[in-house]
C-alpha cells in the first residue's frame, strides 16, 4: 500500500523565505553581539544570569511585541547582571499529538492550519522583535529541519522534553552554531539528557533537508533541568541543590564535555504547572548558587514563563495577553521578580 499523505503543496525553500523577508544590518549587527556575549556567559568569562523568559506560546503578535517591549523596559535596568532572552516560541510540542501546535501551524489560534502563512507570520514576529527591541529570542526546536528558517534571529535553541532522545534533534543540535539546551526527558532518566548533550557537542555526518551535510560540534550544548514525571503521572521537582550537585558530578564523569552548564526551567514538572511557584523555584536556584561556588559556575541561568496577564485560559476566550497554552507568570508579578533576582545575584 502506497503512503497514506497528502501533498498538500511545496513549501518554499529558507533561502527563499530568507530572500523575501530579508533581515536589516541593524539585526545583523545586534545578533552577532549578543551571540557573543551569551557565549561568554556559558564559558565562564562573563557572570551575567541568563534569564530566558516570555510566553510559554507565542500566539498573537500585537500581544507578544507588546509584552517584549515591557521586558526590554526592565532589561534596561538591570542588564549589568542578567542577560535577558526572551521566548518567542511558535513551535508547541503536544503530549498527545493534538490540539494548538503553535503559530508556526496556526497563525491564528481560531483557523485552520496554514503552514506557509505560518513560516510567513513566525519570521515577521522575531524580526520584528529584534528589530523594536534589540533583544534575539530563544525558540522550541520542535521540527529541527526548520530552524534554518530562523537561524539569522535567533540566540539560542531549546530541545523539548519529549524531543530529546530523537537522533535528528541531537545531530542538528550539533551544527547550530548558538547554545541549545537540551531538557532532561519527561521520566527524568537525566543519563539520556547527558548523551544529548554528548552528541551534540560532537561533529557528525547525517542528511538534512535533501543534503549530505557536516557538523563541527556545538560546544554550547548543555542541559535543561524540567523537573520529570513518574510512573503514577505525578510531578517532581529537579531543581534542589542536591539534584544539581548531581548534574555536576555527571559533567565532572564526561571530562571531555566543554562549558559544563545548566539552565533551570521553574516551570513545568519542577512548578507541577502552578506558574505562582516560579518565583519561589528561581529564588531557591539563585539561593544554591550563593551556598555553592561550584553551583554557581555551573547554573548559568532560569527559564521562566511569563505573559501580560496571570494564568492560562481556552482559545477563543480572548483575553488579551493570556496563555492559551501552559498557565504563565503575569507582567506585574513578572517585573517584580526580575527586579528581586537582579538584586539577588550579587
Amino acid at each position: 500500500m502506497e503512503m497514506q499523505m497528502e501533498f498538500v503543496r511545496r513549501l518554499p525553500d529558507p533561502e527563499e523565505i530568507k530572500d523575501e523577508y530579508k533581515v536589516s544590518e541593524k539585526v545583523k549587527k545586534i545578533k552577532e553581539e549578543r551571540d557573543e556575549e551569551i557565549a561568554k556567559i556559558f564559558r565562564g568569562e562573563e557572570e551575567k544570569l541568563l534569564l530566558i523568559i516570555g510566553p510559554c506560546s507565542a500566539d498573537n503578535e500585537e500581544a507578544v511585541l507588546d509584552y517584549m517591549h515591557r521586558l526590554k523596559e526592565v532589561y534596561d535596568d538591570i542588564k549589568d547582571r542578567v542577560f535577558i532572552i526572551p521566548r518567542v516560541y511558535t513551535n508547541k510540542p503536544r503530549t498527545v499529538g493534538i490540539g494548538y501546535k503553535g503559530m508556526l501551524h496556526q497563525p491564528d489560534p481560531t483557523k485552520d492550519e496554514d503552514m506557509l502563512a505560518g513560516l510567513i507570520a513566525i519570521r515577521k514576529m522575531h524580526n520584528r522583535v529584534v528589530e523594536e527591541t534589540g533583544m534575539t529570542a530563544a525558540e522550541e526546536m520542535l521540527y529541527p529541519e526548520n530552524h534554518i528558517y530562523l537561524s539569522d534571529l535567533l540566540s539560542y535553541v531549546a530541545v523539548g522534553a519529549r524531543s530529546v532522545e530523537n537522533q535528528g534533534h541531537r545531530l542538528a543540535s550539533s551544527g547550530l552554531g548558538i547554545p541549545v539546551g537540551m531538557k532532561n526527558p519527561t521520566g527524568g532518566d537525566i543519563s539520556v539528557m547527558m548523551n544529548s548533550v554528548i552528541a551534540a557537542q560532537n561533529g557528525h555526518t547525517f542528511t538534512y533537508r535533501g543534503f549530505e551535510v557536516h557538523t563541527p560540534g556545538n560546544p554550547y550544548a548543555h542541559v535543561i533541568m524540567r523537573g520529570y514525571v513518574d510512573k503514577f503521572g505525578r510531578s517532581h521537582p529537579n531543581y534542589h541543590y542536591e539534584d544539581l550537585m548531581n548534574v555536576l558530578e555527571m559533567y565532572n564523569d564526561h571530562g571531555s564535555l566543554k562549558n559544563p552548564s545548566v539552565i533551570v526551567d521553574c516551570n513545568h514538572s519542577n512548578s507541577g504547572k502552578r506558574y505562582l511557584e516560579q518565583i519561589r523555584i528561581a529564588k531557591d536556584v539563585i539561593h544554591s548558587c550563593h551556598v555553592n561556588p561550584e553551583i554557581k559556575s555551573l547554573v548559568k541561568g532560569l527559564m521562566i514563563e511569563s505573559y501580560i496577564e496571570d494564568g492560562a485560559q481556552k482559545i477563543g476566550e480572548g483575553v488579551y495577553g493570556k496563555s492559551i497554552t501552559d498557565p504563565c507568570l503575569g507582567w506585574e508579578k513578572t517585573k517584580e521578580l526580575l527586579y528581586g533576582i537582579y538584586e539577588s545575584v550579587l
